[in-house]
């Protein structure tokens, strides 16, 4: 198997760098046979693309993109997907909130369950983690409540930031959202092509405040649920 990480970046001159550090310790299970790193800089503003173009000197398989202005997240993504030589693809977020330790028990679900999609969750039980803000986590509880009931799919965080999954069925799936309403419209079109084809694993989280340079605002939860109620309840393709 041939995994390619793709990480939208934007603003995250702080931890680009480390998370960087970290991936390139991951010990991947020996059926990920070859590995590549894609960013995609979605016109940061402050040093993160200079830091990473420094960086990748002398890492032949750590590709940097930029978009040529800020469209989002999903337009971030699926522009690094374009560019993937890889079979399976992995969101990597570039601010740390997780972890890249929990990379190879996703990989191992995947390859052990053969399912095309794996959803990290923050919730599940199994591995140590610190509280989160309560009117967060309630809004994420509700939006997961919402797309496990529009594809009758048994969810506990739709909203987490990993999602592992074939290239191949990402290729399916016709996907439209370019800011932070992709995670929604990809894993509702997933789980409606098959239900059996989803699995959660439990990743760990280490949150962050807006001081600290979180980008999520109200107005992209209310996004979000727009996009949950377009896809899921509207049934829009």
């Amino acid at each position: 198997m041939y995994l390619s990480i793709i990480i939208p970046l934007y603003n995250e001159e702080t931890f680009i760098c480390a998370l960087l550090d970290e991936l390139l310790l991951v010990k991947f299970p020996a059926f990920i046979e070859k590995t590549e790193i894609i960013i995609v800089d979605d016109q940061s503003t402050d040093r993160s693309y200079s830091l990473v173009q420094e960086y990748c000197k002398e890492k032949s398989n750590i590709q940097l993109l930029r978009q040529s202005s800020n469209n989002g997240k999903g337009f971030a993504v699926k522009t690094g997907i374009k560019q993937a030589a890889g079979d399976i693809i992995l969101i990597q977020d570039a601010d740390m909130e997780l972890s890249p330790a929990d990379i190879p028990s996703m990989l191992n679900a995947m390859y052990e369950l053969k399912v095309p999609f794996i959803n990290g969750s923050r919730y599940l039980p199994g591995v140590l983690r610190p509280q989160t803000a309560f009117r967060r986590y309630f809004a994420n509880k509700l939006f997961t409540l919402l797309t496990s009931l529009f594809i009758n799919v048994h969810l506990t965080d739709m909203a987490c930031g990993y999602k592992l999954f074939r290239k191949d069925l990402f290729e399916k799936l016709n996907l439209k959202e370019s800011r932070f309403g992709f995670e929604a419209e990809l894993i509702i079109k997933c789980g409606r092509l098959r239900k059996t084809w989803i699995a959660e694993v439990p990743v760990r989280y280490f949150p962050r405040n807006e001081g600290e340079g979180k980008k999520l605002r109200n107005s992209d939860g209310l996004r979000i649920l727009k996009t949950i109620l377009k896809y899921g309840l509207l049934k829009m393709n």
